[in-house]
């Protein structure tokens, strides 16, 4: 078996701290990527393990490699034996792949090693509900390294290497060995790029700060005059790449540290509908419902008892909308209608909490609703 260790000339700019648990530092994280002859571990080998790790304040990165399928379990000592010193594994897609893979073979060889004393994060599951989003045909390694702007050395694939590494077995030729340690010091890399890719999904998963607030007017295509509010963001983590994307009425774009969300803005008349309308009546010539304590002493041919659909009040004010019942009290154009608002209170502009928790349900919203 042969060992190799460099340093990486690779920051990532997503802050892994935020990954940890209290008490870890990054010197407590270690990436892993395999190589194996096939899916299967009771069919296959494994025949190399990349690791990345934080240390004299850079990231390195070793590898193992087995010289011969007899060094498999020589291959396996040695990695589970260095992970020992860690705590946070990161891995891309390795909830599915590597770390079962491992698994099994450590069972097959009755080691005793396992991953229960860890926790860590699969950025492929992590990012895997925002392909369409990102504008993505697939979430492969390769795929995302492409949109990141990434170029690979090796031009192999983990299968294609398979005949690789039996030609390398049999030869021992240092060339193959060259471009079996190239393909994984690529993936190890490249994983320490689209790390970064997890500040998407805290888009959607993390507190968002509104830094600024105002109202926009503008035409439609029609000419139709319209108001919009327009909410300046700050993000927990930078996006490694600009995004924009529209769902609900509303349009989001996020470059950096920075994003910017667009609201509609309604100045219309709505209705607010009581849930007691027994206790009501409905004034037919004043087009609203009234309180039986008041209403009590209007005159019988005037008023009615109230329904679920004719109980309410109308106020003509600045709406804001929102998909679930965010901010109370909300209206309705109509008792079936299914889109609900607020009003833009003078009260509501002065509230800092109020637009990031507004913010936040406008992004999860447009994510939940994004296909509608």
């Amino acid at each position: 078996m042969k060992s190799f260790t460099s340093p990486l000339d690779i920051t990532p700019s997503y802050p892994l701290e935020g990954l940890l648990t209290e008490g870890m530092t990054k010197e407590d994280i270690l990436f892993i990527d395999i190589e194996t002859t096939g899916l299967s571990a009771r069919n296959s080998s494994l025949y190399l393990v990349g690791v990345v790790f934080f240390k004299d304040d850079t990231w390195n990165y070793t590898q193992w490699l087995a010289e011969n399928y007899d060094e498999e379990l020589q291959l396996l000592t040695a990695f589970f034996e260095f992970m020992h010193d860690f705590k946070f594994l990161i891995h891309f897609n390795g909830n599915r792949f590597d770390l079962p893979y491992l698994e099994q073979k450590v069972a097959q060889y009755s080691m005793p090693y396992d991953f229960s004393a860890f926790s860590g994060v699969d950025i492929y599951r992590r990012i895997s509900g925002y392909k369409d989003i990102l504008g993505l045909p697939d979430l492969k390694q390769k795929t995302i390294e492409e949109f990141l702007g990434i170029d690979r050395d090796d031009p192999y694939t983990g299968g294609e290497l398979i005949s690789r590494y039996h030609d390398y077995v049999c030869e021992g030729d240092p060339a193959i060995e060259a471009e079996l340690l190239q393909h994984n010091a690529d993936d190890l890399r490249g994983m320490l790029r689209v790390v970064d890719m997890l500040a998407y999904p805290d888009i959607f998963l993390k507190p968002i700060r509104v830094m600024k607030v105002h109202v926009n007017y503008f035409h439609d295509i029609n000419r139709k005059r319209g108001q919009e509010v327009i909410m300046k963001l700050r993000f927990t983590a930078p996006l490694p790449k600009a995004i924009s994307f529209r769902s609900l009425g509303c349009y989001f774009t996020g470059e950096g540290i920075d994003g910017s969300l667009k609201v509609p803005l309604y100045e219309e008349e709505l209705k607010y509908f009581y849930s007691n309308y027994k206790d009501y009546y409905y004034l037919p010539a004043e087009d609203t419902a009234m309180h039986k304590a008041i209403a009590g002493f209007v005159d019988k041919e005037h008023r009615v008892q109230a329904t679920a659909s004719n109980c309410y009040t109308r106020k003509k004010s600045l709406y804001l909308p929102q998909w679930d019942v965010l901010f109370t009290p909300f209206f309705k154009r109509e008792y079936k209608s299914k889109d609900l608002f607020f009003e833009l209170t003078d009260e509501f502009k002065k509230s800092r909490a109020g637009f990031n928790m507004y913010a936040e349900h406008i992004l999860s919203s447009m994510y939940q609703y994004r296909d509608m």
